[in-house]
């Protein structure tokens, strides 16, 4: 029997800093403790057989496979990234513990293509780098699965801690562990609302930003001054996605320095106007997700905001640990849809 390597990826929560990964802005993620740990066997057929604690039934493909939209895409689009690097000579038995809910923003794929890969490396004997995985799984993420994301959830799962956060500048890749507020919590709630990335809508977005940047003649909508955008006679749609990220980029960089100075205030009041933007300018909220952050500020989190690619999943709250409980019986009470998944 051949043997089997074992590898785990954490859970992240983006606590500002939405859609300008793709855009050359920073984002501020956060490891969870929720996460998913993969069993690799590698095999000397193309055969890749994927098993999850999530389905009833096992999957059985093959290396060639195109995906299908099936559940076991990630999986196949991971190893087939790891015989391109070397890592596998073909396919794979792969088991799946996951503790992380689909649909909810918290990158649930990124870190299981993450995991495959790394559990491919030690299988390999391999020395290619965090980074360099995060890289090859953004890679899955854009021309296997079809999702135009940028690099941030890659990089956050591949790299990120429990208990930190990590400011990246997605352009450069340069990047920070920042130690979270002391004395909060950063709450991540589930509004009930499940979404794919792969419904339609992230792409729009993508699409919106990409005739922002072909306007402005940069691939790097975050690093316009927000007085050329605002000045720009552009379609008033694509204005307001670039307003979006201009002004969400100046937010993560406020938050950073509040975080390193451990200001709560100064910090809430960036994740709240982040909500703003993205509610009005990127238009990528729904109704049950606007309702749960005001709900969270009424009830005591000093500050709130959708988490994630947007159209449903989660929201993250910044609330005192004293008081966290309570707050979150209050405001489960008050939304029986909404779930807590977990905290940093």
């Amino acid at each position: 029997m051949a043997e089997t390597f074992t590898a785990r990826s954490p859970g992240r929560v983006n606590l500002i800093g939405e859609h300008t990964d793709y855009n050359g802005g920073m984002v501020l993620p956060a490891a969870l403790s929720i996460g998913i740990e993969v069993s690799l066997e590698p095999r000397a057929d193309n055969i890749i057989g994927v098993a999850s604690n999530q389905y009833e039934q096992d999957q059985t493909r093959e290396t060639g496979d195109a995906a299908d939209g099936s559940w076991s895409d990630p999986s196949v689009g991971a190893v087939r990234v790891a015989v391109a690097l070397g890592l596998l000579s073909g396919g794979a038995n792969i088991a799946i513990n996951s503790t992380m809910p689909h649909g909810a923003g918290l990158s649930s794929s990124a870190a299981l293509i993450v995991a495959v890969l790394k559990a491919a490396r030690a299988s390999a004997g391999s020395d290619i780098s965090d980074v360099d995985l995060a890289l090859s799984a953004r890679r899955v993420e854009n021309d296997f699965l079809g999702v135009p994301c940028g690099i941030m959830d890659q990089l956050a799962v591949a790299l990120a801690t429990p208990g930190n956060a990590m400011a990246l500048d997605t352009k450069t890749l340069d990047w920070n562990i920042v130690p979270l507020l002391s004395g909060y919590d950063f709450a991540v709630i589930h509004s009930g609302v499940t979404r794919k990335l792969t419904d339609g809508r992230y792409a729009e977005r993508k699409v919106e930003c990409d005739a922002a940047k072909a306007y402005f003649g940069t691939d790097d909508l975050c690093l316009l001054d927000r007085e050329t955008v605002e000045a720009a006679e552009i379609d008033p749609v694509v204005k307001r996605r670039a307003l979006h990220t201009v002004t969400e980029h100046e937010r993560v960089k406020k938050a950073v320095a509040a975080m390193q100075a451990n200001d709560a205030p100064a910090f809430a009041e960036l994740m709240n106007d982040s909500h703003i933007s993205m509610r009005d300018l990127f238009e990528m909220s729904v109704p049950q997700i606007d309702a749960l952050v005001e709900s969270a500020v009424e009830l005591g989190a000093i500050g709130a905001r959708l988490t994630g690619g947007g159209f449903g999943g989660c929201i993250v709250a910044c609330v005192a640990k004293a008081e966290r409980e309570a707050w979150l019986n209050r405001l489960l009470e008050k939304h029986p849809d909404a779930r807590f998944i977990d905290a940093a």
